[in-house]
């Protein structure tokens, strides 16, 4: 989908909201607390089917929202009420097997009683097998110490739900996949899989053939930046500097007309648009709370310069073409690659050149590697 096909405002009811995917009352909570308003594709896609108990074999890049198209709909089956582990999320990498471990503690914020354990080679085996001892609904962890702590028995599996594989590609690549597969067969029969790759070589669907039971195969691409027109940089930032770094992006770049920052949450919106309007700026807000003809309003005002400054969640800018938005600046870092594309696709419209700011934390650098896999951009020294 191009963002010229749509209008400054898609209708609401035509987009698809994660409400409408049946998930829990708790979860949605979660999500519009972090920002989350509509599902990717890959969530689109992949909720519904792994709601219903269907195996997934889904060929998806990093970075397009794909450990929530699990988490959310394996926390929807969880059994609170039991300790033992119901769901195992094998990773190639200790520092994915962190961050999809934050992931569904993030969205799990409301279950009372949900436990989520990362287990990883180089860190303490007395650790690990004190944190197993007092239970986890959720494991995730690198094949090698998921196989020690079965073989130890220090982890039991006999009432494990659904187990996914997340990044199988890079597993084959690092030479774990004799190692997935050894804990495939070390599962009960009567569980849930999906499997999840960026390619899908030989060696990968062989392992799907013979572990996964009649699985929906879910295709999803990144979307990949087509904006030549777009200068993209990123600065290291940490949180309690980026409003000092914003302002002096603002005063500092010659070519500036006209800005869209955004953030992730709506509160978000309101609260820097009053810090950036106290300290001068004409600056607004735009979020999804607010009406229709207040939007549109805000819009026409940026249009015609009454505004030089919108703050807005991806959602409320979709769609946006205004061609005197000269700047992007990501002062939150996006949840994935897509919504990074088309975030900046919102300058260097009519012939004009933009430019795509991204402000990083020291903790995001992971996120910042998928985006300048698929949107490359220049590091700028600047905000510390």
């Amino acid at each position: 989908m191009t963002d010229s096909a749509r209008p400054d405002f898609p209708d609401a009811e035509a987009t698809l909201r994660f409400a409408d995917l049946d998930l829990p009352a708790p979860l949605l909570s979660a999500l519009a607390e972090v920002g989350y308003e509509t599902p990717s594709p890959i969530q689109a896609a992949c909720i519904p089917q792994l709601l219903a108990g269907h195996d997934i074999l889904g060929e998806a890049q990093t970075g397009t929202g794909k450990t929530a198209a699990f988490a959310l709909p394996m926390l929807a089956r969880i059994d609170l009420a039991d300790t033992r582990p119901q769901v195992l999320v094998l990773t190639p990498t200790r520092e994915l097997a962190i961050q999809v471990a934050e992931a569904f503690a993030k969205y799990a914020h409301h279950l009372k009683n949900f436990h989520v354990l990362p287990i990883y080679g180089g860190q303490s085996m007395v650790v690990q097998l004190r944190q197993l001892s007092r239970g986890a609904q959720v494991i995730v962890g690198t094949p090698g110490r998921v196989m020690d702590h079965l073989e130890r028995e220090s982890l039991k599996l006999d009432a494990l739900k659904a187990i996914v594989l997340d990044e199988a590609d890079e597993m084959l690549r690092m030479g774990f996949i004799d190692d997935v597969e050894w804990i495939l067969e070390h599962t009960p029969a009567e569980r849930q899989t999906a499997l999840f790759s960026a390619t899908m070589p030989n060696v990968i669907r062989d392992v799907a053939r013979r572990h996964l039971r009649e699985p929906q195969e879910i295709k999803i691409r990144a979307a990949t930046s087509t904006v030549s027109k777009i200068s993209q940089r990123y600065w290291l930032v940490r949180g309690v500097d980026k409003l000092d770094a914003l302002t002096r992006i603002l005063d500092a770049e010659e070519s500036f007309d006209a800005a869209i920052v955004f953030v992730r949450t709506k509160i978000a919106t309101d609260e820097l648009a009053d810090k950036l309007a106290a300290r001068g700026y004409a600056a607004a807000a735009l979020n999804g709370d607010m009406t229709q003809g207040l939007r549109e309003r805000v819009i026409e005002q940026l249009k015609s310069g009454a505004l030089d400054i919108v703050i807005a969640t991806d959602v409320a800018a979709r769609g946006i073409d205004v061609p005197r938005v000269s700047h992007v600046i990501n002062y939150d870092i996006p949840y994935d690659t897509e919504a990074y594309v088309h975030r900046i696709g919102r300058t260097g419209h009519a012939g004009r050149e933009g430019v795509a700011i991204l402000f990083v934390a020291p903790r995001e650098t992971r996120m910042l590697k998928m985006i300048t896999r698929h949107a490359p951009a220049e590091h700028t020294d600047g905000a510390a």
